[in-house]
């Protein structure tokens, strides 16, 4: 008697594990896709790294001249049009330059010649077509250090929620021909994972800011891509 009901219970298990895997969607045929999108938009934002360096033989001294040359930096750039709000000062330093005669080893003592003191400034331009006119006013007012320029999109996540859509539509795409192809009939979607996008910038550039006429800059495109993985089931044929 109790071996009768063993077997029952054992049939019972057996039934339910196979209800519970049939109802498991990663168990059924299926087909994982991942859609692409990129698009190409031209920049609506400049970021700029610039900065003031000058050097004295009191560490004052440079730090004066170095704090007068940018208020007038920063006075120039109200008067061009940029907000406060889109000004940050990003490092203020000062550092020592020691005399190159004598060591360690040679019995020499070295010295402190001078002070190289520094502030840089980092601001965003907004208005592109100024871009070049304003470069051009900060260096006549003594900004002679250029840190960097990176292009940007002022609302990057309404391009990547337009290139969402599209990576989406390209999987729903790829995964209609795949199962055309096999002779199947595609089933509902079981999952979709967003993995991210990138793009919308380039490398700053460094460099010292040249004494010339407004600088001509080319402003071009921004390249942004997303992606996304999306997993479809296929449809059971009329023969299954």
């Amino acid at each position: 008697m109790k071996s009768k009901r063993f077997v029952i219970s054992a049939l019972v298990l057996a039934l339910s594990a196979g209800v519970g895997w049939a109802a498991d969607p990663t168990s059924q045929r299926y087909i994982s896709v991942t859609g692409e999108a990129r698009l190409q938009v031209p920049p609506s934002l400049a970021l700029i790294t610039l900065g003031v360096s000058d050097e004295a033989a009191e560490a004052v001294d440079a730090m004066t001249a170095v704090s007068k040359t940018m208020v007038a930096v920063i006075d120039q750039l109200h008067s061009a049009g940029i907000e406060p709000e889109d000004m940050q000062t990003q490092q203020i330093s000062i550092t020592p330059n020691w005399s190159q005669s004598g060591s360690y080893g040679s019995g020499k003592e070295r010295k402190i010649t001078s002070f190289i003191a520094s502030n840089t400034l980092q601001l965003r331009v907004r208005d592109l077509d100024k871009l070049g006119e304003v470069l051009d006013q900060v260096l006549r007012v003594g900004a002679n250090q250029f840190r960097g320029l990176r292009f940007a999109v002022q609302d990057p996540g309404g391009v990547q929620d337009q290139i969402r859509g599209a990576a989406v539509k390209d999987a729903i795409r790829k995964a209609e021909q795949l199962a055309a192809a096999a002779g199947l009939t595609l089933g509902a979607v079981f999952s979709i994972t967003d993995q991210g996008g990138n793009g919308g910038g380039r490398p700053p550039m460094a460099m010292e800011m040249a004494r010339s006429s407004a600088m001509p800059i080319a402003t071009g495109e921004l390249s942004f891509s997303h992606n996304v993985s999306v997993v479809f089931g296929i449809a059971a044929s009329e023969a299954e």
